[in-house]
């Protein structure tokens, strides 16, 4: 049997910003127990809000993970069942750290922990997660001079109430198809939703049984086949709209009334604007590989658009530095200030909701301004040296006329009518393509040129 708490087990399962592995081969309660002891010794706790997600090991991990935090003198208030940012919602609501047990989208046989300061303040690996894989690794530290108590509080009802008084729908009475993936949101959406009424909303729910095992599809929507099942229900329902969310419900992904995919970069663009008509001249985080609309609007409406790095602890930085009202990435996680700078799926859907009914359009309509760009989707190829091959695509592409670069995440190509980014994946032998042109023949013929490149290897 592998010894979870093995110094190598520990340096594959402590990622750049949680825990993530195999149960219980790579992460069990034994480990569970130990990070809560470090945690609580790292952190600082004095009490710790903990939350899992319905996978079948996550009841026993959180725990596990409790007795570890109550052993080094920490209180630990238990919230059961939650998706990640009702997790986010209980430590800022709370004023507490918190530490969740998820393993998001990943497979049935992973879990995982994603852990924050108070007031949903991320930990990674340059904030403490370190810090936490070295104390587990070097064992228990002296006994705390008290026991601490374990209590259980649920949020769910306030949680609900907090995301309605900060996107309020009202209007039109719309007709939504919710694909919870037998994830978390079948958890919270009845929560949320049910506050809104018949009346406003009629759901129209898909896959709420919480089992992870996913016994319908993965419970993740970035994966264009993950959405298959939703956008024929949309159709066939008649329905304004689908929203599909991700395992801990994280991060949301929308369909128009006519089964079509929306790109999260043009959720972002109307997410931003709804922003920045309450905050007039505010600035919005974007990453990178986000369509080059977002700035382009961002700016047109006033606002100030702030790039960043991949990865929500860039993001959430950039925001606390530039007091940022909004930020978006293109991988569907949306982030709110007034939200403790946390990323919410379910905040995310209701401001497009809440768009939506504002108006007598449908969905496609709505969003066709904020849509300039046809983009091609993350697109993933395995290489032997991301940094030779993205050498290689820097070499061919800079000194181009009207062609710039840079590095600031991987490399990003950019020409005024399209642009491309390559980034390599930081657990495998991955170069990630991103591109994006004004029509679809532009962008084609940009993303098999970087791609035949990619793959000449």
């Amino acid at each position: 049997m592998v010894d979870t708490l093995d110094p190598a087990n520990l340096g594959a399962i402590f990622k750049a910003y949680d825990v993530r592995g195999l149960v219980p081969e790579q992460l069990d309660e034994e480990l569970a127990r130990a990070t809560g002891r470090a945690y609580v010794e790292v952190v600082g706790a004095r009490t710790v809000v903990v939350g899992h997600d319905m996978r079948p090991s996550s009841p026993g991990m959180a725990g596990a993970f409790a007795d570890g935090a109550t052993e080094a003198g920490a209180d630990v208030v238990l919230i059961g069942l939650a998706s990640t940012d009702q997790l986010y919602f209980a430590s800022g609501h709370l004023g507490h750290p918190g530490v969740m047990f998820t393993a998001s989208h990943n497979p049935a046989q992973y879990n995982g922990i994603k852990m924050c300061r108070a007031e949903a303040q991320p930990i990674g690996m340059d904030t403490g997660l370190a810090e936490i894989r070295d104390a587990v690794a070097a064992g228990s530290a002296a006994p705390a001079v008290r026991q601490g108590t374990i209590d259980h509080h649920d949020v769910l009802e306030a949680y609900a109430a907090h995301l309605l008084s900060l996107a309020p729908v009202t209007g039109r009475r719309l007709k939504v198809v919710v694909d919870a993936g037998n994830g978390m949101a079948g958890h919270t959406s009845p929560a949320v939703f049910g506050r809104l009424g018949a009346e406003q909303v009629e759901v129209v729910p898909m896959y709420f049984e919480l089992d992870g095992t996913f016994p319908n599809h993965e419970a993740n929507p970035i994966d264009a086949a993950n959405l298959v099942d939703l956008q024929r229900r949309v159709v066939a329902e008649g329905a304004d709209i689908g929203l599909a969310f991700d395992g801990d419900a994280d991060r949301c992904f929308l369909v128009d009334e006519r089964g079509e995919a929306v790109s999260p970069s043009t959720l972002t663009a109307l997410i931003a604007a709804r922003e920045l008509a309450k905050e007039p001249g505010a600035s919005v985080i974007h990453n990178l590989i986000t369509s080059r609309a977002v700035p382009e609007i961002v700016t047109e409406l006033g606002g100030t658009p702030v790039r960043t790095r991949v990865g929500h602890s860039y993001i959430k930085a950039r925001m606390a530095e530039t007091g940022a009202i909004f930020g978006g990435e293109h991988s569907g996680h949306f982030y709110f200030r007034d939200f403790w700078r946390a990323d919410s799926g379910m905040l995310a859907a209701l401001h497009a909701l809440a768009a939506l009914a504002e108006t007598d359009r449908p969905l496609s309509e709505l969003l066709a301004e904020y849509e300039r760009y046809v983009v091609s989707g993350e697109i993933n190829s395995t290489v032997t040296d991301a940094a030779a091959v993205t050498a290689t695509i820097e070499q061919t592409y800079a000194g181009l006329p009207d062609v710039t670069t840079d590095t600031l995440d991987g490399l990003t190509v950019s020409h005024p009518d399209w642009c491309f980014n390559v980034r390599p994946s930081n657990t495998e032998p991955l170069l990630r393509l991103n591109a994006e042109g004004r029509d679809r023949a532009t962008m084609a013929e940009v993303r098999d040129a970087v791609l035949t490149i990619i793959r000449s290897e």
